[in-house]
């Protein structure tokens, strides 16, 4: 009985250890595939799958694309010196396992897309993104924004959501065009 204790609790430690590695993005390029991904998405803009998803690719490409942006705008107006360091449990696990659970939040209404989607916008948006990408770098690695599961998060915090965000929508899309 001791042993498994010790086994489970060591265990417990590696997995904590892994969460905590995974808690930030370091990497300079670390959007570049999923933004190529999103940009070959946009001539399929208009296919859906009800069984996937009661919305169809645009939405996903539009809600990602003003995700990305309208988050770096919260890290460039926020002050780096007003950021606390904080522990959310759910911030651990999903950035530990790096996906979200399909159909458990829903998107707040800043970064929700209209319901008509026009094809220049999402190419509007995902210019900005990339020029947003870029920036983002230059910012404070305190500069922060609120999320409203996750509490605060860092710059570098917020890149590591911004990529599993992303990945998660793109994974919906792919589902989506199966």
């Amino acid at each position: 009985m001791k042993r498994i204790a010790i086994i489970l609790l060591a265990l417990a430690f590696v997995l904590l250890g892994i969460a905590l590695a995974r808690n930030s993005e370091t990497s300079t390029d670390f959007m570049d595939d999923q933004i190529g991904m999103l940009e070959s998405h946009i001539l399929k803009r208009d296919a859906s799958n009800p069984k996937v998803s009661k919305v169809d690719v645009a939405w996903h490409i539009d809600h990602s694309l003003k995700t990305i942006n309208r988050i770096y705008e919260a890290l460039e107006n926020s002050n780096p010196e007003d950021f606390e360091p904080n522990f959310s449990f759910s911030r651990l696990c999903i950035f530990a396992w790096g996906d979200f659970p399909r159909g458990v939040a829903k998107a707040p209404k800043t970064v929700r897309p209209p319901d008509v989607i026009l094809t220049e916008d999402l190419y509007l948006q995902l210019q900005e993104a990339k020029e947003n990408l870029v920036k983002l770098e230059s910012l404070d690695e305190k500069a922060h924004f609120e999320h409203p599961y996750f509490n605060a998060i860092n710059r570098d915090q917020t890149k590591r959501f911004l990529k599993i965000h992303t990945g998660h929508h793109l994974k919906i899309i792919k589902d989506i065009l199966k």
